[in-house]
């Protein structure tokens, strides 16, 4: 089984996470792809966040694909970062060959992240393009740090069986939607 990984708040979810969620899908040739919704974000402000119980439901209603699979696995296991809710995945799914799925503007903050250099030695990484982020994402410290992972675009089918670290950037469809341009024309 070949799992993609898609952390986020999703407050709200938007098309964009969708269309993120088809490119993964198709280009990695994945089974399945778990929209982790995070019960915070360490690294931002969470005050205002809306509810888990109504970023879940809001984000099975914007999925729309009966391969994503929307949870709240991080609160269920009380993770509160990536490389534990990893490591938990890892152990209890031994067989599964999981990939971390995130946006090229996350890769250029990656850095920053709770323990990353362990999730890039454990997990492969499709780094998928983003608005304003194409030129910057190979500069990003955490490509810097790998400059061996990367694979190229056309291998990306190879991903979930590489061995990390490993990385992949995606190009296709991008949409312009941002959660945080959603909350600021809803006044939140």
């Amino acid at each position: 089984m070949r799992i993609g990984l898609f952390g986020g708040s999703f407050d709200p979810p938007h098309e964009g996470h969708a269309l993120v969620s088809r490119l993964a899908l198709t280009r990695l040739r994945l089974d399945r792809l778990w929209w982790l919704v995070t019960p915070g974000n360490p690294l931002k402000d969470t005050q205002g966040l809306a509810s888990l119980d109504a970023r879940i439901a809001a984000a099975r209603k914007t999925a729309r694909d009966p391969r994503i699979v929307v949870t709240g696995l991080e609160a269920d296991i009380g993770a509160r970062y990536t490389a534990d809710t990893l490591r938990f995945l890892h152990r209890r799914c031994p067989g599964v060959q999981f990939v971390w799925i995130m946006g090229a503007d996350n890769l250029l903050q990656f850095h920053r992240w709770r323990r990353w250099e362990e999730i890039m030695r454990t997990t492969p990484i499709a780094v998928i393009d983003r608005p304003g982020a194409t030129l910057k994402a190979a500069s990003a410290r955490a490509a810097l740090r790998f400059p061996g992972a990367r694979i190229r675009e056309r291998e990306a089918p190879l991903l979930a069986t590489a061995t990390p670290p490993a990385l992949v950037y995606l190009h296709g469809p991008r949409s312009p939607s941002s959660s945080t341009a959603l909350r600021r024309k809803a006044g939140r």
